[in-house]
């Protein structure tokens, strides 16, 4: 008889990042439940967590998998099975064909926040550094990269300085663009625990919708759509007024105040009053609260960052933390919600396209040399790759011929869609990567390649907090799937005898990855693509040069982690030297900017982002049980 199996793992769907217990028989996995010693969950799951089970069983995998390589020779066609030798023989020609006709910049690379850290850095670098081409951007640009240009702005690197259990410590909690509660579920039991052991603690809800998160508020501030940035600046205004800033603070630990106050000067409680359509009694009230309570965190989401003002509202919310002194200590911070499971750990290898590899920029020439000594090529490109949606805008203009397409489905998830769609017609060539057959974006395939999911894939997460966790796999990959990273490597080594070396002439041979052979992608296993990751982030505000797989296995750890370290470090800037070339935060001097559209009787609705409690992305995962679609009829 076949005897139960456990298998600790992480869920893949938010960026709470909880730990998960998989129970497998037989290859087959029966059961899933919260992991008690994971510090993000304690045990607890949310009901697309609790289901995960349910996802994976064999009825569902059978009718809703990808499990063989698939081709098409024209579009229309239905797809033929092919071989695995044939597809990546295939893709590695093509690609290679593209690039000696048309240059390097002619592919792209569109991948996903839901894909593994070591997924991500061999995408990074196929694209920038075997092919030359900076063309590579993921998902996570529509919904986190205002938060990491928000937080480089401000703070100096893409690090949320708080974690979760500051929850606890916090006297006051400001969620501004978050319904927590159906977003990060897991996370907001936690304040509804906190608010019950310290009912004094003051909780403000800023949002245009009245979603359950504000059952909880202290205080409701329903913002009209689009004017976060002069919310902050009334409240800064105030602030000032009143005398509740801190100048000692600001003083020895900031620079660019001065540009700031002249800024909010005119952003008066009238003002905002009338642009933000709340009262100048609840906004004096907030702003009180957040200036002069002992601990103040804000947590915000996709209201501040899915927007065309989205860097600014970031910015000019951590504004406020800093006249304040709020930040650095037990309670107090900005705390920045990831919305896809692992939005973070493609932050920390570059995996956007103007970003390197541990927090490094693209624009920074000594950067590009240190990734280029790293990888053992002759360069980086320079130039700046095209982001998610001007690739796609460069494919549909025919300038992108080559398309490659990762655990994501943007015939379904991107904005504009009449252009997403002509991008993905037009183009000569598209691969997508995928485990799910019923993906929108899977009809426009020349190429289906099969990819391993949750249960099955090995590798490391990193939640909201800068915890990095295990995934590790219970089951085998159902049909002939591969791991993400597997196919990435194989196909880069295919390319590799097809295209000019880019190597450099004589290669310093890296202990972390055996470079200095023949292939820049030397990776048996998901463990030696992750030495390599953490080699890149020695000396960076990331080092996670402490820690190995052997101690992850032991317990998840948040960065950075250090040689000598026996824990990684829950909050930053204790000492308020930031990584700034002074040491100094800096404060942004950013502008409001009103929506495009005058609210007019010809615009009478103004449209904004939500969520469904139960549901996942464009629930190719989610979709397929029918009890999650009980919560409500539609968002």
């Amino acid at each position: 008889m076949n005897q139960i199996k456990e298998t600790h793992s992480t869920c893949p769907y938010c960026g709470v990042g909880c730990g998960v217990i998989i129970s497998s028989q037989a290859g087959q996995i029966t059961g899933v439940r919260g992991d008690p010693q994971h510090p993000a969950n304690f045990g607890r799951l949310c009901t697309k967590g609790s289901t995960l089970h349910l996802t994976a069983a064999a009825p569902v995998t059978l009718h809703s998998r990808l499990l063989h390589p698939m081709r098409r020779a024209a579009r229309g066609q239905a797809p033929v099975r092919a071989s695995w030798d044939e597809a990546l023989g295939t893709a590695a020609d093509t690609f290679a064909q593209v690039i000696r006709d048309h240059g390097p910049d002619a592919v792209g690379f569109y991948i996903s926040g839901q894909l593994l850290t070591e997924d991500y850095y061999v995408f990074n670098k196929l694209a920038k550094g075997l092919i030359g081409t900076n063309n590579v951007d993921t998902n996570s640009r529509l919904c986190m990269s205002s938060a990491v240009a928000g937080y480089k702005l401000t703070l100096g690197a893409d690090a949320p300085p708080a974690c979760y259990e500051d929850v606890n410590h916090a006297d006051c909690l400001f969620i501004v663009g978050s319904n927590t509660a159906w977003a990060h579920p897991i996370l907001f039991r936690r304040i509804e625990e906190a608010k019950a052991r310290r009912p004094q603690m003051k909780v403000i809800f800023c949002d245009p919708r009245r979603t359950d998160t504000a059952e909880i508020a202290d205080l409701y501030l329903p913002v009209q759509p689009g004017t976060d940035v002069m919310l902050f600046h009334g409240l800064l205004h105030i602030m000032l007024w009143e005398g509740w800033t801190h100048p000692a603070y600001i003083e020895a630990h900031t620079s660019g105040f001065e540009a700031l106050k002249a800024r909010v000067r005119e952003c008066t409680p009238d003002l905002v009053s009338r642009t933000c359509g709340i009262t100048k009694e609840d906004l004096y009230t907030a702003a009180k609260w957040f200036a002069t309570s002992p601990a103040t965190l804000s947590l915000y989401c996709q209201g501040l960052n899915q927007s065309s003002s989205g860097t600014a509202k970031n910015a000019a919310l951590i504004n406020l933390h800093l006249a304040t002194g709020q930040i650095g200590r037990p309670g107090a911070g900005p705390f920045s919600l990831t919305g896809q499971p692992n939005a973070m750990g493609g932050r920390e290898v570059g995996g956007l396209a103007n970003l390197l590899s541990a927090h490094r920029d693209l624009a920074n020439a000594q950067h590009r040399a240190e990734v280029a000594a790293l990888w053992g090529v002759d360069e980086v490109p320079a130039k700046l790759g095209k982001s998610a949606v001007e690739m796609f805008q460069a494919a549909a203009d025919g300038e992108i011929k080559a398309l490659w397409i990762a655990c994501t489905n943007p015939a379904q998830s991107m904005p504009d869609q009449a252009t997403v769609r002509r991008a993905l017609e037009r183009a000569e060539f598209v691969v997508v990567q995928e485990a799910f057959a019923t993906t929108a974006t899977c009809d426009y395939a020349h190429l289906l390649l099969p990819a391993s999911s949750w249960g099955e894939k090995d590798g490391t997460v990193t939640n909201s907090e800068r915890r990095i966790s295990r995934v590790r796999p219970a089951v085998p990959a159902p049909g002939e799937a591969r791991h993400d990273w597997e196919i990435v490597v194989e196909f880069a080594r295919r390319l590799e005898a097809l295209l000019p070396p880019r190597m450099a002439p004589s290669p310093q041979p890296s202990p972390a990855s055996g470079r200095g052979s023949k292939t820049l992608f030397p990776y048996p296993t998901p463990e030696s693509i992750w030495l390599e990751h953490r080699e890149s982030t020695r000396g960076r505000d990331l080092d996670i040069t402490g820690l190995s797989y052997a101690l992850l296995e032991q317990s998840p750890q948040q960065w950075p982690m250090r040689p000598g370290d026996t824990q990684g470090k829950a909050r930053l800037y204790e000492d308020g030297v930031f990584p700034t070339p002074d040491g100094k935060a800096r404060f942004a001097d950013v502008a409001y900017t009103p929506l495009a559209e005058p609210r007019e009787s010809r615009y009478p609705f103004s449209l904004i982002t939500g969520r469904l409690r139960d549901q996942w992305h464009g629930m190719s995962r989610t979709g397929t049980l029918g009890r999650l679609f009980g919560h409500v009829p539609e968002p």
